[in-house]
């Protein structure tokens, strides 16, 4: 279920003491400080040791790296020297310049920076080898703790520092969040509007300077004036344009942080300069303005501005603005929810879908704004599983009056209202609408089907707009058995299956599990149109234990004939969704044959199912299909029983109750 916070704009950002704690001991920073001066002893973070497992997960260090604490570097360490300043960022050996660029421009805004360095903690009066800092991870605020080992060459710092060698603050900082993404290593490449959003909780919006609108020094500076963090950098055509030199002593494909912007006159002339930050801390402009550069120049050379807002207050307007923002947290599961995009018109239409309602319309326009941000999660951290980032994007169609997740007809037949501009491989896609009022369906998806990861949607409106998840439903709407036939009144057919069971169940006229289980596959293997296995033992026991209405572990011939007729619905739903006449059934189509045969379930139970029952090639033989609805009717009927009889029992809701029966 979404969750809905109102946040003003520009929002006050949260006490440290809301920053959810992470360590495996379960104690907070201050807990963990107060014991070690207790027992006399420096923090030792075994959950991110001082070992080449935190270093490297794909390489060994090249150098004999030493964890050293700052006091074992110099005399007198100090956490942070006259302010934390963009001058106390300087790049060592890791290829984390994005990091870097992103840290300068958060020490531009000292609110957002006491936020991620807590003020309570210095080498001073309480010192105990123990520091923290709070990143925002996918909607809520992360307290992460370190201890102060740092890796070393010939006692000096080899990753980031500052340029007094006595100021260990940034160092400390990158070393949490490399312990946030898992290694140092993990930090290698990126985006600093990654950073600029895990520092505020902002929202991304990127601008191709060649392209830009034509206020677009106004949009930069009121940036800056509202505190958000930018970003810039010059796009490589090659691998080998990487951290290239141009004429102009700029870096290729390097991330550089905008500092500053300003207008000064110039014989009789209004100049607009705009200052941008190298994290090297060297290899500079050489042009006109030198270190200050003209905003035209800028133009020219950079490709594109990033720009972290700390609210999405639109940078056209004056006004503040109070914005709604609702928060999803869902999965792409292969198989199941994994349908990419609207390519793929077969699977693109069992991704996530959420209901998105606006209602109001925006003061004085016949429309309503809203944005949407789209993050893939945690695939820095996966790296070192070999994992990738994922190109996604999202597309928002107009909904029907229906109240269920769209199928593939609807999306056959309708175009999108609204699309990101582009799937892309960035960890966060963001863009504005505006659409009248009424009910939309927002569609997250990767670009490919059948790719895995878990996203965090947030979408932003300036009026209330109302969110619901439509995979979340649970719907069992199962017809009770029919009434056997008297005997007296059967039709020929009818009297011919009895002598059929009479045969099966010999003279005690019921049929036991080994009976069926001799039965079912003595007919189910003469059906050469799908691809059967073979059932087992156990699966007969199961449908005995659905079938049986009396209690003896046997079926009777009105239980057993009740039992045939279902069996025979299956085969035939069973045959409709093969839909390449293979034998078998595609896990994409499972939903839909599930809700043909009375199940309509929630996509995380629907996820369990397909890793319980399909193969490798996301497939499904008809005894799995025969297990799966075996074991989902066995379970609702024992849940509508319970809850009938002992309702003051009953704290499971459906979803919950099947999973649990079913021991998916």
């Amino acid at each position: 279920m979404p969750y809905l916070y109102r946040a003003p704009g520009p929002q006050a950002h949260p006490v440290p003491k809301d920053a959810r704690t992470t360590h495996s001991s379960g104690q907070s920073f201050e807990q963990m400080r107060q014991e070690c001066l207790q027992r006399g002893t420096l923090f030792e973070d075994a959950d991110f040791p001082a070992s080449n497992s935190s270093l490297f997960y794909s390489e060994r260090p090249q150098i004999p790296f030493v964890w050293k604490r700052p006091g074992e570097i110099v005399k007198n360490p100090e956490f942070i020297l006259g302010g934390a300043t963009r001058t106390d960022i300087c790049q060592g050996e890791l290829g984390d310049c994005w990091l870097l660029a992103a840290i300068a421009s958060l020490t531009l805004n000292q609110k957002a920076l006491a936020r991620v360095i807590p003020q309570d903690q210095s080498f001073g009066p309480g010192y105990a080898g123990i520091f923290h800092f709070q990143f925002w991870q996918h909607s809520e605020w992360l307290d992460v703790v370190i201890d102060d080992r740092l890796p070393t060459f010939r006692d000096r710092l080899v990753f980031l520092h500052s340029a007094d060698h006595n100021e260990f603050w940034s160092a400390l900082l990158e070393k949490a969040y490399a312990k946030l993404n898992g290694s140092y290593e993990a930090l290698k490449g990126g985006s600093a509007i990654e950073a600029m959003e895990d520092f505020t909780g902002g929202v991304a919006e990127t601008f191709q300077t060649k392209e830009a609108p034509e206020n677009f020094y106004e949009i930069l500076e009121k940036a800056l004036k509202r505190g958000s963090l930018l970003g810039c950098f010059i796009d490589t055509r090659s691998a080998a344009e990487s951290e290239a030199r141009t004429p102009f002593g700029l870096i290729k494909g390097h991330a550089y942080s905008v500092t500053g912007i300003d207008q000064v006159n110039f014989r009789g002339q209004r100049i607009e300069l705009i200052r941008v930050r190298n994290p090297w801390g060297q290899v500079e402009w050489n042009g006109s303005w030198s270190d200050r550069m003209a905003f035209k120049d800028f133009k020219a050379h950079f490709d594109k501005v990033e720009i972290c807002n700390l609210t999405p207050d639109a940078l056209e307007e004056d006004a503040i603005h109070k914005w709604e923002v609702t928060v999803h947290q869902g999965s792409w599961v292969r198989g199941s929810t994994a349908g990419g995009c609207r390519n793929f018109l077969d699977t693109f239409w069992t991704n996530p879908q959420i209901k998105l309602s606006l209602t109001e319309k925006d003061e004085g326009q016949e429309e309503c704004s809203f944005l949407v941000a789209l993050m893939q999660k945690d695939r820095r951290k996966l790296k070192r599983f070999g994992a990738n980032v994922l190109t996604i994007g999202y597309a928002i169609y107009e909904c029907p009056d229906k109240d269920e997740h769209l199928n593939k007809d609807f999306f056959r037949y309708h175009a999108s209202r609204a699309r990101s501009k582009t799937f892309i491989n960035l960890r966060e896609v963001s863009d504005r609408f505006k659409l009248p009022p009424g009910e939309y369906i927002l569609i997250p998806s990767t670009f490919e089907p059948h790719q895995e990861a878990d996203f965090c949607l947030r979408i932003f409106s300036e009026k209330k707009a109302i969110t619901r998840d439509m995979d979340g439903n649970v719907d069992i709407d199962l017809p009770e058995p029919p009434k056997p036939t008297p005997p007296d009144q059967e039709t020929e057919e009818e009297q011919q299956f009895r002598a059929l069971f009479k045969q099966v169940a010999g003279e005690d006229m019921e049929v036991t599990a080994e009976e069926l289980e001799y039965v079912l596959n003595a007919v189910l293997q003469k059906k050469k149109d799908i691809k059967f296995k073979k059932l087992s033992l156990i699966s007969c026991k199961n449908i005995v234990s659905l079938m049986d209405t009396s209690g003896n572990g046997k079926l009777e011939f009105d239980e057993f004939k009740v039992f045939w007729d279902k069996l025979k619905q299956w085969i035939n739903l069973f045959l409709r969704f093969d839909a390449d006449k293979s034998g078998t059934m595609s896990t994409y189509e499972l939903r839909t044959a599930l809700k043909a045969a009375g199940f309509q379930l929630s996509s995380h139970l629907l996820q369990l199912i397909v890793l319980r029952y399909a193969d490798e090639e996301l497939q499904l033989d008809f005894d799995d299909f025969l297990n799966c609805l075996v074991r989902l009717e066995n379970a609702s009927r024992v849940f509508q029983a319970l809850s009938t009889k002992s309702k003051e029992f009953i704290h499971l809701n459906i979803n919950e109750f099947i999973h649990l029966t079913m021991n998916i």
